[in-house]
């Protein structure tokens, strides 16, 4: 044990920067795949953008090497993961192979292969390059087929990623006349354009006859990336590979690019396809409501298999159930959205074995009521015209929320959307048309009849006692 903790002290200088730069490379991926993996605090900052990144490194770095042995290391880094990242994150099996991962590059030995990489953008003064010379730092080359595989802005942007090495050198083939003002475009974005003659797979053929000699002329290149979907260009990758450099094939399948690492077997994948935008929770609720409501109506059952409630979800949304949970309660899952709205939604599963089932707290199983108000009960309700009236309302639909529970509190989106969800309204368009000014949260903090507690999640409210 000290003679390792000796061997992570005397070459901290490898290990840590080499962990700091990983685990943000981890980051700036699943931004990309999987979002719903990061915490939902640090979800939606641009983890693209390079002062980002090194913001977050320089952070890791100055955390991380404070630890005085390899025990004491993994300790803070794991703290480190915890913030960073999703509980659903950190109970997948993908985290343990995140773990296994890191636990190789606290190893110097194995740190000194990701050493190039940790100290790209870094200055010689800073001490980092440890007797070895600027020169000796790796590029990344991309090779592009435009006519065959067009990469956007923030395609590349997501290759630059996948690199271990900064991508200093791009090329672009096409066929320059037929592409209208591409070659503008790609010239603004750094690429060197090579002109090809028309003709099939002529583009291929020449960066071909270009990429197979990239290893003379640029001699510290380390990863060369070939982007193109036709399979004629597999032997020179092959050739590349041969002579020590690794080589990402990048190809496009409908909505998504694969690329592919032929040393390692390794995919990655990113979507074309732009993620919607989270709903707030309260239009989540009523998203649900309408999808279970229509497939009610459908399949004249009121009872629905919550995993068709997630299937149609992501079909209509293009967004998955857990997505949205997460974004909201760190530590849901995607059942617990139904299951902790009792008031809502009620959850049924009939054996261990079996599915589980849903249906709408309004609606028995054997009930003939229909889904919404009748006009005559909908007539019944109390006109809202005051802020009086707004209170009364809201004081009314506290003391339903929690007649039969165990808490005497309510989520403040779960009341807003019981009040859209009763009055047929939104209360931000009462709250307008009132001129009350504020939002929701300011206006309960004007009443003596309610009580607001803010959690890691959301706001609570609850009734103060009389």
């Amino acid at each position: 044990m000290f003679e390792q903790a000796s061997k992570i002290q005397d070459n901290g200088t490898l290990v840590v920067p080499a962990i700091s730069h990983y685990v943000c490379r981890t980051l700036v991926n699943f931004q990309h795949q999987h979002p719903n993996w990061i915490n939902s605090r640090y979800r939606h900052i641009p983890w693209q953008q390079s002062e980002y990144q090194s913001s977050l490194i320089r952070q890791l770095n100055q955390g991380l090497s404070q630890a005085r042995h390899q025990e004491a290391l993994f300790v803070k880094l794991k703290a480190y993961l915890n913030r960073l990242f999703s509980v659903e994150f950190l109970r997948s099996p993908e985290y343990k192979s995140l773990i296994v991962k890191l636990e190789q590059l606290t190893d110097p030995d194995l740190a000194l292969l990701f050493a190039d990489y940790s100290l790209v953008n870094q200055s010689p003064s800073h001490g980092l390059f440890n007797g070895r010379s600027p020169s000796e730092v790796g590029i990344s080359i991309l090779l592009l087929d435009v006519e065959n595989l067009p990469l956007d802005l923030e395609t590349e942007k997501f290759l630059e990623t996948i690199c271990l090495y900064p991508m200093q050198i791009k090329v672009a083939f096409a066929n320059w006349r037929s592409m209208g003002k591409k070659d503008l475009e790609y010239h603004q974005r750094g690429y060197q354009l090579i002109h090809v003659p028309p003709g099939k797979d002529s583009a291929d053929l020449k960066m071909s006859t270009v990429g197979s000699s990239i290893f003379v002329h640029y001699p510290t290149a380390k990863e060369v990336l070939v982007c193109s979907s036709d399979l004629g260009l597999t032997h020179l990758c092959n050739t590349l590979q041969n002579h020590g450099l690794t080589v990402y094939q990048v190809s496009k399948n409908r909505s998504k690019i694969t690329v592919l690492n032929t040393r390692t077997g390794q995919i990655n994948t990113y979507s074309l396809t732009p993620i919607p935008p989270i709903p707030t929770l309260d239009q989540f609720i009523v998203q649900l409501q309408e999808i279970i409501k229509l497939e009610q109506k459908r399949s004249h059952c009121q009872w629905i298999k919550l995993n068709r409630v997630a299937f149609l979800y992501k079909d209509t949304y293009h967004l998955t159930v857990s997505q949205v949970v997460a974004s909201h309660f760190s530590d849901y899952q995607g059942r617990d959205i139904f299951v902790k709205n009792p008031h809502i939604f009620v959850v049924h599963q009939p054996s261990e074995k079996s599915p589980s089932y849903v249906t709408l707290f309004e609606i028995q199983p054997s009930s003939t009521q229909p889904l919404a108000l009748t006009e005559t009960e909908f007539s019944q309700l109390p006109v809202i015209e005051s802020l009086e009236d707004l209170e009364k309302a809201l004081i009314k639909i506290m003391q339903e929320l929690t007649l039969n529970s165990s808490e005497n509190h309510v989520s403040l989106s779960i009341l807003g959307s019981q009040f859209n969800r009763k009055y047929g309204v939104p209360i931000t368009q009462i709250i307008k048309k009132l001129r009350l000014g504020g939002n929701f949260q300011k206006l309960l903090t004007l009443s003596d009849s309610f009580n607001l507690e803010k959690t890691d999640k959301d706001w609570r409210v609850k009734l103060q006692s009389p």
